[in-house]
């Protein structure tokens, strides 16, 4: 295989193919541009998901993926080198990718775990992190970030509770449910392009309910006004999640992220937190609808054409800086999630196989 380079490359982004994107949308494609070169197309999705604000959450897993990259060159003895191709659209990020030998380069030690890192919906042990996990993570994001950690029942109940009350922005929202209805393959264990219902984390009665109200947004509505459609889930999928985990974190640049290679940078380090934890055998979900839509408010962004859900909105930001307050700066925040230790997922997200992530 070493004297194959296009091979080594297939290997590489076969590894690396895993990181991980909103809703397993995997926005990018790979171009193989010579014997060690290639190239990584992306695009982000915000003109179609009110989740990807700015395009920072699309940007977030491309530097996911470009750690990824590296990590996997590694087990190759090659060492990836990145740079922005210029002059492309804000909404299509391309990166160039150059490998070079690097015999005395040892196999990154997170390598293992890029097919098994995932994410874990269902509540988990709310066993606190020890002093040595703990220290372990904050190492991993490198000195450019640092975490913030919400532990106690005190505090994980505050974020649970916030995660509550932004469920139901999430579930009322028209400009949510055009993401929803489309991500979810129904009656899986598996997706190779969206997330399977049996990993969403319903109990199976709401999950077939899920799937009979997502098929029109006047099914969504009538559920919502009637029959308090969005109860249910919020406390399925937020409250006690919340509850039942070793803690929330926040990850945190120390400097405000501004460009693109500040967004990729913090994937990176994302990526390596999200990893060390699999490696220590804790799961992870995130949490990102709060500082989604605290950044939308914060600049003065419009998201939704509900005024009513505008003004929700601004409370929940409030809350959000209340919770938070004294404790963290919310617009350096990168990432946002829950862990612990629990089952590894039995239903997940999978990826598409190279030959369709490739172009010529």
């Amino acid at each position: 295989m070493q004297n194959n380079i296009p091979n080594i490359i297939e290997s590489i982004l076969e590894h690396a193919r895993w990181a991980p994107s909103g809703d397993n949308t995997q926005p990018w494609r790979f171009e193989i541009t010579g014997a060690d070169q290639f190239t990584v197309h992306c695009h982000d999705t915000r003109n179609h998901c009110v989740y990807d604000l700015k395009g920072h959450a699309s940007q977030l897993a491309l530097g996911a993926l470009l750690e990824s990259i590296a990590i996997a060159a590694s087990a190759f003895q090659k060492q990836a080198h990145f740079s922005i191709r210029p002059n492309m659209p804000e909404t299509q990020p391309t990166i160039e990718v150059t490998l070079t030998d690097a015999p005395d380069k040892p196999t990154d030690a997170l390598f293992p775990y890029l097919p098994i890192r995932s994410v874990q919906r269902r509540p988990f042990k709310a066993t606190p992190l020890t002093t040595r996990q703990k220290q372990v993570l904050e190492s991993s994001v490198g000195d450019f970030y640092r975490v913030h950690w919400f532990e106690g029942f005190k505090e994980k109940f505050k974020l649970a509770f916030l995660m509550f009350k932004n469920g139901k922005l999430r579930l009322t929202m028209p400009e949510a449910y055009q993401t929803h209805s489309s991500i979810i393959e129904w009656r899986s264990r598996f997706s190779e392009q969206k997330v399977p219902d049996q990993a969403v984390g319903l109990d199976p009665v709401a999950t077939r309910l899920m799937e009979w109200t997502l098929k029109s947004w006047n099914r969504v509505k009538f559920f919502n006004t009637f029959m308090a459609g969005t109860l249910l889930p919020r406390i399925e999928l937020d409250f006690i999640p919340g509850l039942y985990c070793a803690a929330h974190f926040m990850l945190i640049a120390r400097e405000k992220p501004q460009t693109l290679q500040d967004y990729l940078n913090a994937g990176r380090a994302l990526q390596r937190f999200w990893l060390t934890a699999t490696s220590l055998g804790l799961q992870l979900q995130p949490e990102m609808t709060p500082l989604i839509f605290s950044g939308y408010i914060r600049n003065n962004l419009t998201f939704t054409a509900k005024p009513d859900l505008t003004r929700y909105a601004q409370k929940l930001a409030d809350s959000f800086e209340q919770t938070t307050k004294n404790q963290t700066d919310i617009a350096s925040a990168i990432f946002m999630g829950r862990i612990g230790q629990g089952k590894i997922a039995y239903a997940r997200s999978i990826r598409l196989p190279i030959n369709s992530l490739k172009i010529s």
